[in-house]
């Protein structure tokens, strides 16, 4: 199986330019694939391993590059029980950046969060997004269970 590179950067731009529109970011795809990119580390951080091998198999070879980007399995998993430390692990992820993407709001960051889960399901099925759901904590299941409804 031959690999085509250029194939999957142009499913990845075209993506990144969708996914911002949706994000209601105008044309700034930089701050999308920052925000992209720190909603999905900071899922596998709170996700078993082997739910994430089962997130990343339905994804386009583009979304599984920008999960695994930077992945070490770590014993021990990150306590995060409400959407407030989510959140705060979402800009842990984004850096020195989240001051300008997430604009110091909780309400700003988590309405990214839902827009991106539910962008998600163009590539992953229901019933891997009801597993992921199934694996996070009771107060943060909402992140996933609302975006379920079609």
């Amino acid at each position: 199986m031959a690999l085509n590179f250029n194939q999957y950067a142009t499913e990845g731009h075209t993506f990144l330019k969708d996914y911002t529109k949706q994000m209601d970011l105008g044309n700034d795809t930089d701050k999308a694939g920052r925000i992209l990119t720190s909603v999905l580390h900071a899922l596998r951080e709170i996700i078993p391993v082997e739910e994430s091998l089962q997130f990343i198999a339905q994804m386009p070879m583009f979304l599984k590059a920008v999960y695994v980007n930077g992945w070490t399995v770590k014993k021990e998993k990150p306590k995060i029980k409400h959407m407030a430390e989510f959140l705060d692990l979402v800009r842990q992820f984004d850096g020195p950046t989240a001051i300008n993407d997430f604009e110091y709001s909780d309400e700003v960051a988590e309405e990214y969060v839902n827009t991106t889960f539910l962008y998600l399901r163009k590539y992953v099925s229901q019933g891997e997004m009801s597993d992921i759901r199934d694996s996070l904590p009771k107060n943060l299941k909402g992140m996933i269970f609302n975006n379920l409804i079609f």
